[in-house]
């Protein structure tokens, strides 16, 4: 058998795979960023005893493309519930698999339910879920979009809150623990909640487009507003975290395609502060697509703060979202960019470039591990790192220059 012509023809996309043997069984469902790129990783790679017989078995591969790994996130436990795989299920161990329960309270909590606990459970259920640290990160990033209760009704009936908990201050609770939250907004957000699991986005954007334009026409923009931020963050969330199969997770874009955003401030004494975005297409600069930013909340030294403010306006521009974030600076420069984002409810990949204690070398900061050298996202090379981080801050410090030149001979 050529093993090759099983994932050749894959596109690069976000989907579910779904394995055969010579009689067509169904072995096993998968989920992945990049169809062509996991699917080839299972001939390609060493693996497991357990693997390793899986692919001796293997003579078909099906697939179903989804528009972001969130949808194969679902679509995956939805067949595997349907289809029982043996590679799956092989251990038939229920306390291995997790699942999301809708409970029945006034206002529905999300939980998350091993199985063997799940028939105890009252409520809409959706699972089963293989990877729990998956399912985990989809729930952290819906509810960013759209914010629920963590407030069993009986702590909510005795009035424990006395003043708004501290994940509504995060805008992740809709206020239920001081009574502010509107229950006919709540229900909607269940609703849409939903509906991901059930598959339906397309429908939630359709619903949330219609209800920003009928709220604009009453004049209620501070509501419309909130329809748009939904709107825009289910349209362009960059979910690639939940896909932990080795592939990193650049999803479905080739190397030469792959958008690097580069960020860096220029200030002296906080003064004429200044801060650049510039874009590289995979090694290629796009100086085309270069922005320049003045700084307006901030008049004193402060690269954090700068930073933040840069990418919050960078974020509510309509302009293409980058398929990863390179910031000049260390953890603090990292974690305001991150938070930014967070505002904004993206998850977009970010390295942050530091000089070292010693100022004499390169430390790289995340992706994924937040300090230390970290790990560079496949494709992507230090050197190309480097370049980003110097053309953000020759075009930074430019531009400063000139605000400052300005500013002295006026």
């Amino acid at each position: 058998m050529d093993a090759k012509k099983l994932w050749k023809k894959m596109p690069e996309t976000p989907g579910v795979y779904l394995m055969r043997d010579a009689r067509g069984v169904l072995l096993y469902i998968g989920k992945a960023a990049n169809l062509r790129r996991r699917v080839q990783s299972y001939f390609t790679r060493p693996h497991d005893a357990r693997i390793s017989k899986l692919v001796t078995l293997i003579r078909k591969i099906d697939h179903k493309k989804t528009e972001t790994a969130l949808e194969a996130l679902i679509v995956e436990a939805a067949l595997i519930k349907k289809f029982q795989p043996p590679y799956n299920v092989q251990e038939k161990d229920d306390t291995s698999f997790l699942y999301v329960v809708f409970t029945k309270e006034k206002f529905p909590r999300l939980i998350l339910t091993r199985g063997k606990e799940v028939r105890k459970s009252r409520g809409d259920i959706f699972g089963p879920f293989i990877q729990g640290g998956s399912v985990r990160e989809a729930l952290r990033m819906l509810r960013r979009i759209f914010p629920w209760s963590i407030h069993p009704s009986a702590e909510l009936r005795a009035g424990k809150w006395k003043r708004p908990c501290f994940e509504y201050e995060l805008g992740l609770c809709p206020g239920t623990c001081v009574g502010a939250a509107d229950p006919k907004e709540y229900a909607a957000n269940i609703r849409h909640l939903k509906q991901l699991f059930q598959g339906k986005r397309k429908a939630i954007l359709r619903e949330l487009e219609r209800a920003m334009k009928e709220a604009a026409k009453r004049e209620e923009f501070e509501k419309a507003a909130v329809y748009r931020k939904q709107l825009f963050a289910l349209k362009h969330v960059q979910d690639i975290a939940l896909i932990k199969d080795s592939e990193f997770a650049l999803p479905g874009v080739p190397i030469k395609a792959l958008r690097i955003e580069g960020y860096d401030v220029s200030n002296i004494s906080g003064t004429s502060a200044t801060g650049s975005m510039v874009v590289f297409r995979g090694d290629q600069p796009a100086k085309d697509e270069y922005r320049l930013f003045k700084i307006h909340s901030l008049d004193t030294p402060n690269d954090v703060g700068m930073l933040r403010e840069i990418l919050t306006r960078r974020f509510k521009n309509h302009w293409p979202l980058p398929d990863l974030i390179l910031i000049d600076g260390g953890k603090g420069q990292v974690n305001a960019a991150r938070a930014a984002m967070k505002d904004a409810g993206l998850a977009i990949p970010i390295v942050g470039l530091a000089k070292g204690p010693t100022r004499k070398r390169t430390d790289v900061i995340g992706p994924s591990t937040g300090s230390g050298q970290g790990r560079l996202p496949k494709g992507v090379s230090l050197r190309t790192l480097v370049r980003v981080r110097d053309e953000a801050h020759r075009f930074a410090r430019s531009f400063h220059i000139r605000l400052r030149s300005k500013h002295i001979w006026r």
